[in-house]
């Protein structure tokens, strides 16, 4: 059987866990006294229609595509894994949302932010809405799952999202204060919460939580998830200044947004005394208020101090470091093809050009 490129399993998962996501885009039951009249027909349909844009927009579906091979790896049936590879989905949905906002982002998947599409607080209860049907999704797994597990799985839900929020709020208190002393240490704890958790960390816990993974694997998975999770960054921030994304997103939009990477981290140290001065007025501005050919200088130097390369060169060795993790310590996931297509997965998400 042909071997299929990482393009392929995601877009198969798509195909499997997008009718589930659709199915819980709709109006759940209402108590008589709550139903929704006729004559308010209009309202009911403009507010699904808000609530399901980015849903529909569609995304890689990684981190669910990673829910389901990591449960089947370790010999679930994949049907059992939907209702919470779907709520994976829908979380990414409303975090976006008020990602785009908290960062005033204009593009999301080669379309306007929801905020810019419509407005601030429209954007905001969207979010909140897709935030609600994500736990009832969850709830879905007490039929499927049993009690015990369906409240494993909302416990560690809830856990990465109180890491995840917690990097969030940091990374904004940071970029607003204007932190200019910012090592790789710092950065660490931002991206350990927003993406080595979230992306990596939490699906495949999530995985194997469905396929009765022991206290060990867990913690294993959650070792592994650092180690591609900072990989995963660190290629997304690298890209950030070298793509645009096939047009989905906006060029240098980090550093529009003031955005504490890896790569400004290592600019701000190398930099001399001239230019630092320079790029500490820049990084003083207000987003509106940055040019593009101040951004484009900014490239200029990241690349001219190398702080590029250093990006890079470190991704590379947290790639290396997750391969050589995940066929030491990783074992118990052997179910083919899904360990085979989790090793696919980890060269494209360090590899990827979008």
């Amino acid at each position: 059987m042909q071997k299929r490129t990482a393009e392929e399993i995601l877009k198969n998962h798509q195909k499997l866990i997008w009718p589930k996501v659709k199915s819980y885009l709709k109006k759940p039951p209402l108590p008589q006294a709550f139903q929704i009249a006729s004559k308010y027909k209009k309202e009911k349909q403009k507010f699904w229609e808000i609530v399901k844009d980015y849903p529909t927009r569609k995304g890689k579906y990684l981190r669910p595509t990673l829910v389901c091979l990591t449960a089947t790896a370790m010999g679930a049936k994949l049907e059992d894994t939907l209702p919470t590879a779907s709520a994976m989905q829908i979380s990414e949905e409303w975090l976006l949302i008020h990602d785009d906002l908290e960062d005033d982002s204009p593009k999301r998947r080669g379309l306007p932010a929801l905020h810019k599409k419509y407005n601030l607080p429209i954007a905001v209860n969207a979010g909140d809405a897709l935030h609600n049907i994500m736990w009832k999704a969850l709830f879905e797994n007490r039929k499927i799952l049993g009690e015990k597990k369906t409240f494993q799985i909302l416990d560690e839900f809830s856990t990465q999202l109180f890491r995840t929020t917690l990097g969030q709020m940091t990374e904004i208190i940071w970029r607003d204060s204007v932190k200019t002393q910012f090592d790789d240490s710092d950065w660490y704890f931002i991206a350990d919460g927003k993406t080595s958790y979230y992306t990596i960390a939490c699906p495949m816990r999530l995985g194997a939580i469905i396929a009765d993974a022991n206290k060990n694997q867990l913690e294993k998975l959650a070792q592994f998830g650092v180690l591609l999770g900072r990989a995963f960054q660190l290629q997304d921030d690298i890209l950030d200044v070298t793509s645009d994304f096939g047009g989905r997103k906006e060029f240098a939009g980090d550093i529009y947004e003031g955005k504490l990477t890896v790569i400004l981290g290592q600019l701000l140290k190398r930099a001399n005394k001239k230019d630092k001065q320079r790029l500490i007025s820049f990084l003083n501005k207000k987003r509106e208020e940055k040019t593009k050919d101040e951004v484009l200088w900014v490239v200029s130097k990241m690349k001219e101090y190398e702080a590029i390369s250093y990006a890079q060169n470190l991704a590379n060795e947290f790639k290396d470091k997750a391969k050589v993790y995940f066929q030491k310590e990783l074992t118990f996931l052997k179910k083919e093809p899904a360990r085979e297509e989790l090793l696919t997965l980890i060269d494209f998400i360090t590899e990827r050009k979008y």
